[in-house]
């Protein structure tokens, strides 16, 4: 018994040792890079190195062979300002100096994201923007601003068509990943034409617009496109109504939903590894890289929304390390990179924080009700908490559970988007067109032109022969990159 109970001790050691001894050396980096910033020579060194690169700086003005479009759903500045704290603090830094794989992008621009009808937008009339290249009215997706939410018969002859579509129909391979269910707006203005949003299957769609001949979205993925990789979720509106979910074959709420019995999924879709690599399966997302892929993290968003900061910034860590990944599976010289998010939240952080205060942390001072406040505040949702008109002690709560709901101003059931711009980061062919603040639109077009699609005809020439053997970006090793890569975006 003695021998056991010093076992388990030392065995934890040994396991945990390697990860304590990186976090203490980042400690130390951290706390050497400190007393480094008090000395002005290691800004002006800093500096000028930045400029050195800037410098040396070129255009890729030839014509790309791949387009990657990564989609953060809700992911505001604010948003990645503290996923950037966030990822050097789980690394055992402060913090605030670590740069993201986005951040390492060249060229950066400010993409603003009201809709035709709405000065602060969804995710459906924005995702008709930066896919279709128009903007639109909300709720509706793959449409132009003529068509009319929830209005079936303003659907035909008012459909605008993505960047994946033009590319398909140059016989390019196409992919679209999310984290979402597949037949959300994020990814469905990419295939579908619909005045809603919400028609994920025949079930949701009015009988008045079936008899008009419109059509669920669900239905639109597997005939309009002949998309090579589809990986997300929305097995339910694939599948006749009270059909088990493999996955969760004991759950009442992810069976089936289809009125019309017919199984999209066993009748359009087949799961086959080979060197020409066709992948169409429905589960868990994760990033995967062909001529046009577009990945999507929307679990950003509905942390958001839900008033969950901490699931939030950990999805847009997760979504960086997949671009990170991403970097490493493609060449620069080739491919089009382009990182952007549809719309921003009412999320913010402040209250005169020290350096290195943990993100999810209080700030220092008590607000004048004397009560103490996070860091984290959103504008409005469900965290408006008050007590006999009095705002809860957080201190009495775990503000920093994974489930922990942020305080805020105004009681809604659901926190809203935000109406101020996003970033766009970009690199690669062409990307030094993302400069300055564009119309939400233009990034279809910029990817458009970039790869030679329509409505462009007179293109960037194609690039010189490539013989560098780095970055590779074969079917096969794409194959293996997406297999790798689930584990990062699970």
């Amino acid at each position: 018994m003695q021998t056991s109970q010093c076992g388990a001790p030392n065995l934890l050691l040994i396991l945990l040792g390697p990860m304590l001894l990186a976090v203490g050396r980042a400690a130390l980096e951290s706390q050497a890079l400190h007393e480094l910033e008090k000395e002005p020579a290691y800004w002006d060194a800093q500096a000028r190195a930045t400029l050195d690169a800037a410098l040396k700086l070129r255009p890729r003005d030839h014509q790309a062979k791949n387009l990657i479009l990564f989609l953060g759903d809700g992911m505001g500045v604010s948003t990645v300002s503290a996923a950037r704290i966030l990822r050097g603090q789980m690394e055992g830094r402060s913090g605030e100096e670590t740069m993201l794989a986005m951040d390492t992008f060249p060229y950066v621009a400010l993409s603003k994201t009201y809709s035709v009808d709405k000065q602060v937008a969804d995710s459906a009339s924005t995702a008709t923007a930066y896919h279709c290249g128009v903007k639109a009215n909300a709720k509706t997706v793959g449409l132009s601003a003529m068509a009319v939410a929830y209005e079936c018969n303003t659907t035909f002859g008012n459909e605008v068509y993505s960047v994946l579509r033009r590319a398909k129909a140059q016989g390019k391979s196409v992919g679209v990943v999310t984290t979402t269910r597949v037949q959300h707006a994020s990814p469905a203005a990419a295939y579908a034409h619909s005045v809603s949003r919400s028609w994920y299957s025949d079930a949701d769609l009015p009988s008045s617009a079936r008899r008009q001949g419109c059509v669920d979205i669900a239905t639109q993925l597997v005939t309009n496109v002949d998309i090579d990789v589809i990986l997300g979720g929305g097995r339910m509106y694939m599948t006749p109504k009270g059909t088990p979910d493999p996955e969760y074959p004991t759950s009442t709420s992810r069976k089936g939903d289809r009125k019309d019995k017919r199984n999209l999924i066993d009748h359009s879709f087949t799961l086959k590894i080979s060197p020409s690599v066709l992948v169409r399966c429905f589960g868990p997302s994760l990033i995967c890289l062909f001529f046009f892929v577009v990945p999507l993290r929307g679990r950003i968003d509905h942390g958001h929304h839900d008033g969950i900061a901490k699931l939030a910034l950990t999805e847009a860590v997760m979504f960086d390390r997949a671009i990170q990944r991403a970097a490493h599976l493609t060449r620069e010289s080739d491919t089009l990179t382009v990182v952007t998010a549809d719309h921003s939240h009412v999320f913010t952080f402040g209250g005169n924080t020290p350096r290195g205060n943990p993100i999810f942390g209080l700030a220092p001072k008590k607000a004048d009700d004397k009560m103490p406040f996070t860091s984290i505040l959103y504008a409005n949702g469900p965290g408006y908490v008050h007590i006999n008109g009095t705002r809860g002690n957080i201190t009495m709560v775990d503000y920093y559970d994974e489930e922990y709901m942020q305080q805020a101003a105004v009681p809604l059931d659901a926190e809203t988007h935000g109406g101020e711009d996003v970033a766009i980061y970009a690199k690669g062919p062409m990307a030094h067109l993302f400069h300055g603040v564009k119309e939400q639109n233009y990034v279809a077009h910029v990817m458009a032109y970039a790869a030679c699609l329509e409505p462009y005809s007179k293109c960037p020439p194609h690039p010189h022969s490539h013989t560098s053997s780095g970055g590779a970006n074969t079917p096969s090793t794409l194959l293996f990159g997406l297999l790798g890569l689930l584990c990062l975006l699970r």
